[in-house]
């Protein structure tokens, strides 16, 4: 691998985002990260939170050029997003490798767009579910963590890129504690990307979104909070409350809620909730939402 040339397909990324914007509170008004060349034309990929709801967005290229850039897209399912530069970024575009043939134990390159570099490897593969509703059947763990992940690229021994770094979590593993990252495929680019250039978002119906941020304990479905506005907040859910069932199926934890959730039709379906709160249970109708609707769209720079 040629490290000094992955690191010219990087680039930093700063955003700043509106006061207002829905994801302020939970996300903050400025945010800094990292993005890949994967494009001649310069386009970059990165994990989409960086740029969700942002009015500004600057690209840092290895050399120490800023160039402004455009919030062109963000997918929720995967989480990924990507940014088309308003200038001449001058770096090499990345080769896209394919995650599906890495093993647990292979080794990899985790670079940032600051010019860091960490050599890591592949811990686990499996299915994540997050709080925000978000699921993905086969994420990429890996160890030691970045310190600065968000955005990163994972790249093979050849060079190629095997994923986009999202999060930092704790891993337990025989009564011992380590911080892991979490990485997002890439092979989930390829099948939307077209939609994404010319559309901004995946040419499909949006899933049906609550705004409940849930975490599973012994296998219950618990509401942490709601998203001020959001449908379960209009329909009354709570912190505390237990989500015992969807419609007439029982919920067997947090990927199963989602599953159950999104097959209930598209955005704005109206979803039954049976949950059980300070030990009685009680049927809520949530009606549900496009997640996208709730946040300002990108204005070109």
């Amino acid at each position: 691998m040629d490290i000094n040339s992955v690191t010219r397909s990087m680039v930093g990324i700063r955003t700043s985002i509106p006061d207002d914007a829905f994801t302020a509170g939970s996300l903050g008004t400025v945010r800094e990260g990292s993005g890949v060349i994967i494009r001649e034309d310069g386009l970059v990929l990165t994990i989409g939170y960086l740029i969700t709801e942002a009015e500004e967005v600057w690209l840092t290229t290895a050399d120490g050029t800023v160039v402004p850039g455009h919030a062109l897209a963000y997918d929720q399912e995967t989480g990924l997003g990507l940014v088309q530069p308003l200038g001449a970024l001058g770096g090499p575009a990345i080769t896209l490798g394919d995650a599906s043939k890495t093993r647990v134990g292979d080794p990899v390159v985790f670079v940032d767009g600051f010019g860091r570099s960490l050599p890591t490897k592949i811990v686990a593969k499996r299915e994540f579910a997050g709080y925000w509703e978000y699921l993905l059947d086969e994420a990429i763990f890996v160890s030691p963590a970045h310190p600065s992940w968000g955005g990163a690229a994972v790249i093979d021994e050849d060079g190629r890129l095997l994923g986009i770094g999202s999060l930092k979590l704790v891993m337990s593993r025989n009564g011992t504690t380590s911080d892991i990252n979490m990485v997002v495929p890439v092979n989930l680019l390829p099948p939307i990307l077209d939609d994404l250039l010319t559309l901004g978002r995946v040419n499909k119906p949006a899933r049906p979104w609550l705004g409940a941020f849930t975490a599973e304990s012994n296998g219950d479905v618990v509401v942490m909070s709601v998203a001020a506005g959001g449908p379960a907040a209009q329909a009354g859910l709570q912190g505390g409350d237990i989500i015992a069932e969807v419609r007439d199926g029982e919920i067997t934890g947090l990927a199963d809620f989602y599953r159950q959730v999104w097959k209930s039709g598209q955005a704005g379906s109206e979803i039954p909730v049976r949950i059980l709160r300070d030990g009685r249970e009680a049927w809520l109708r949530v009606k549900s939402a496009d997640r996208d609707s709730f946040l300002k769209k990108p204005q070109l720079q």
